[in-house]
Parts: structure tokens; C-alpha cells; sequence
């Protein structure tokens, strides 16, 4: 990541971070497919991609390395030469999303044309919040 606005060479160990940040700048562009993120609440989430003309076959999704990767590649449905207006595209296609840490991925489903991702955040019990009981002149105060 040269001419950035970071020195990169005053930062040692940190090359994952200006990778990421390198990675998020030139996907920033690319907006096929289409997508939604939508919040459910604070542990759910669904990621949408539009891509008619795909079918689950033409499709892979992998998880390495808390990056969700959606691959999309189909064989031509006719010759280029048969159409008149080509307003539908079926490129391929590589989409990345970033999870957090405890993001999982559980499950996928393709209706209409939208590929659906169904993502859920599940913090270990020693992540959750902790309440601490305050006591004061022997009465404790909360749970």
C-alpha cells in the first residue's frame, strides 16, 4: 500500500491491518453483484447479493479466515451475437465480506434471484457482559 497517507514503514507487525485496508479500498469500487446487509439485531445478520440468472450450481461460498467469499461463474445462456439489448449481466463474480471474530455463517438460501446468507454473532460465555453486584453497608444493590 504505497503512497497512502500512512507511513507503512513506521509500523512493524502491522501488515494484516494495511492488507485489509488495501483490500476494503479497491472492493470499495465494485459494486456487482448488488448487496444488502441487513441487522436483525445485535447477533443477527443477513447478507442479500442479487444474481438472476445464477443457479446454486454456478455458486460457491466459503469461509476462511473470518472473509465470507461468494463466487459466481456461468457458462453463456446464448451466443453473444443472438442478442439485441443485453441489459441483464451474468458476469462472474467475487464478493468478500469481512466477520468479526464470532461471526458464523448458518446457512444459505437462493429465492428469486437473491442469494441470502443468514449470519450469527455467538460471543463465548466469557466475552458476555458481566454484572457486578455493588454492596454498601451490608445491602446489595443490583442482581
Amino acid at each position: 500500500m504505497t503512497g497512502t497517507f500512512l507511513p507503512r514503514k513506521a509500523f512493524i507487525g502491522f501488515d494484516h491491518i494495511f492488507n485489509e485496508l488495501e483490500r476494503i479500498s479497491t472492493q470499495a469500487t465494485d459494486s456487482y453483484p448488488p448487496h444488502n446487509v441487513v441487522k436483525y439485531d445485535d447477533k443477527t445478520y443477513e447478507i442479500e447479493l442479487a444474481i438472476a440468472g445464477f443457479n446454486k450450481d454456478d455458486l460457491s461460498i466459503e469461509l476462511k479466515d473470518n472473509v465470507l467469499t461468494v463466487k459466481g461463474d456461468r457458462a453463456p445462456r446464448r451466443p453473444e451475437n443472438q442478442y439485441v439489448h443485453r441489459g441483464i449481466s451474468t458476469r462472474k463474480f467475487l464478493k468478500s465480506f469481512r466477520l468479526s471474530e464470532y461471526t458464523e455463517v448458518s446457512g444459505a438460501k437462493l429465492i428469486d434471484g437473491i442469494l441470502s446468507m443468514t449470519l450469527s454473532v455467538k460471543l463465548p460465555e466469557e466475552k458476555d457482559p458481566t454484572v457486578i453486584k455493588i454492596q454498601t453497608d451490608n445491602h446489595t444493590v443490583g442482581k
